[in-house]
């Protein structure tokens, strides 16, 4: 741990480097971000998301059901766990609400390390970055699959005091790494140096609960070079394993700790599970 007075406020990602954001070719981040709504994508995004969305039509809902999900596990993990700080890997465009703008609305002082490697999400961390000036968020370039890297960047040990529980929010990412082996490695990479008390929340695309259309859907994904992954219950409580599940246990992202938006949308029209778990 920085022995250092603690910075509040916002860390800067830097002098802004030139970097290729290949926009002839689709990427999630952007196909995501044009099916939230967003402005951040190109025609190539947009052009795969019209056609990924022909075989996988409810794709926009689920992709709304999970943003909601991440705002109402931020805001237990703050109000009811206590948590203070977060490392969100897999961050994406910026959509508000952003999970530190969730954390620091129930906890000003909470401290928020958002990771991500994608060009186009580093060119707008600035927008991540606006901190309340009790609490302080930071910005890592770099791969999930590079947990060392994330764990010890300047950025996650000056902003967090490593000896306290963190939120390690994986988000709608590891549906995009398709190798079963590789994906718990990384999960269990990133939650064994994290200190008792810490939690995984943790999302991904699921087949599930509608089975012909979400795997037309990875299909199209992987038609246009996006590799990806549906899995089953099983099979994602399975990264969860030594860890001690919050109720409900893994379910469709709908029904964690649903309100009223999410009880609305059908079962059919989400195919995400979602879990949190406490490290011991």
């Amino acid at each position: 741990m920085d022995s250092a007075e603690p910075k509040s406020g916002s860390e800067d990602t830097g002098e802004p480097r030139p970097v290729d954001l290949k926009t002839n070719i689709p990427h999630s981040s952007r196909i995501y971000d044009y099916l939230l709504g967003g402005k951040d994508n190109f025609p190539a995004d947009r052009e795969a998301a019209a056609e990924i969305t022909k075989d996988w039509v409810n794709l926009p809902t689920s992709m709304r059901a999970n943003r909601r999900f991440m705002g109402r596990v931020t805001r237990y993990l703050a109000a009811e766990q206590g948590i203070r700080q977060f490392l969100d890997i897999g961050t994406g465009l910026p959509t508000a609400p952003n999970l530190h703008e969730v954390a620091q609305g129930v906890a000003p002082e909470s401290r928020i390390v958002y990771v991500d490697r994608d060009p186009i999400v580093l060119a707008h961390a600035r927008a991540l970055l606006t901190s309340s000036p009790e609490g302080r968020t930071a910005y890592v370039d770099a791969d999930l699959r590079d947990p060392v890297s994330i764990l010890d960047s300047p950025q996650v040990r000056d902003t967090f005091d490593l000896e306290q529980p963190i939120a390690l929010s994986l988000i709608a990412i590891l549906q995009f790494v398709t190798d079963e082996q590789e994906a718990h490695t990384i999960v269990d990479r990133l939650i064994r140096p994290l200190p008792s008390g810490s939690v995984l929340a943790l999302s991904t695309v699921t087949a599930d609960s509608a089975p012909e259309e979400v795997n037309r859907g990875v299909a199209a994904y992987e038609a246009r070079g996006i590799p990806a992954k549906a899995r089953n219950k099983a099979e994602v409580e399975s990264f969860f394993d030594g860890l001690e599940l919050v109720a409900p246990g893994v379910a469709l992202v709908s029904h964690w700790h649903p309100d009223d938006a999410a009880r609305a949308v059908d079962d059919a029209q989400v195919h995400m599970y979602g879990g949190v778990a406490v490290k011991p």
